[in-house]
């Protein structure tokens, strides 16, 4: 079995603020997960923590583009090297964020080592760029489209290796029937299941079909983006923008643990949490269940 390996990248700088004044609580993901003894269940190894740039959006407006770009752009080569030192020793690095930019470095470190998949387990597919939005700004809800080479280049083309991702390398699991951003996935032919479809067709048997696309000679493995918004907003509100719909525990569950469990999956992010918005910590329990359960039967976690 490979060592499981733990980073942190408490990196809030894709997000907007939730209040004026205030800065996104999801930098506090990691910190919430490991209270709940996240290391100790998953027998994992201490990988360090990504430190980021401070959260600082200066004057931007509207229409100004990516706000913290060159933070983020900063940042990003950085958690990058990381990740890529725990792949090349063939551990299985489990990223802990932050928002979703971070899936930028994942992206970032398996481009340098040849050509990967990407599986995103997300209620959006954050696919936001300068060719279907007037809205561009937030890198949460774009690092798709910037993983794939679309948008502003000092983030696509990190050390001349845009794109990160080639779309046909790209599966999307658990968006929200109806979301803006199916038609044009569909003219782009990256493939997508939302979670209607999902029920439709049954989640343990789309994951594995899907798995052996991902599995594919063609690439030399594939990374996990897991969105804590995935799940329906009753079991997981503590996200950014809980949307109706979404996933429940018991089917993300069959889906991760078909994805991780592949040795073809070389990592795993997990994003968006927001510990602020679960005083209680409920909603942090339960994440921290489903990433243990991705790796661990319930029978063998340390109690």
């Amino acid at each position: 079995m490979r060592n499981i390996v733990v980073i942190d990248a408490p990196s809030n700088l894709g997000l907007r603020p939730p209040a004026p004044g205030t800065v996104p609580g999801c930098y506090k993901l990691a910190g919430a997960l490991r209270e709940q003894r996240l290391l100790e269940r998953l027998r994992a190894f201490e990988g360090g923590v990504v430190v980021p740039p401070r959260y600082d959006r200066g004057d931007w407006r509207e229409g100004d583009g990516v706000f913290n770009a060159a933070a983020i752009a900063a940042y990003t080569p950085r958690l990058a090297d990381r990740i890529e030192r725990h792949v090349r020793a063939g551990d299985f690095a489990l990223v802990l964020g932050g928002d979703c930019s971070i899936q930028l470095g994942a992206s970032l470190a398996l481009r340098r080592l040849g050509r990967y998949g990407l599986a995103a387990v997300d209620a959006s597919a954050d696919f936001r760029h300068p060719g279907n939005s007037d809205r561009v700004g937030a890198a949460g809800g774009e690092e798709l489209a910037l993983a794939t080479g679309r948008g502003r280049r000092d983030l696509t083309d990190l050390e001349g290796l845009r794109p990160y991702l080639r779309d046909e390398d790209v599966r999307l699991f658990g968006i929200r029937d109806g979301d803006e951003d199916l038609a044009e996935l569909a003219e782009l032919r990256i493939p997508t299941l939302t979670v209607g479809e999902l029920r439709e067709w049954g989640v343990a048997d789309m994951a594995e079909a899907t798995l052996t696309t991902l599995e594919a000679p063609v690439t030399d493995g594939f990374w996990v983006h897991l969105d804590a918004d995935v799940l329906d907003p009753e079991v997981m509100p503590a996200v950014d923008s809980p949307d109706p719909g979404g996933l429940l525990p018991d089917e993300l569950a069959v889906l991760l643990r078909t994805l991780v469990g592949s040795e073809r999956c070389v990592g795993m992010n997990v994003t968006i949490y927001d510990p602020d918005l679960d005083p209680l910590g409920t909603a942090g329990a339960l994440l921290a269940d489903l990433v243990v359960g991705a790796f661990v039967d319930e029978n063998d976690v340390t109690p």
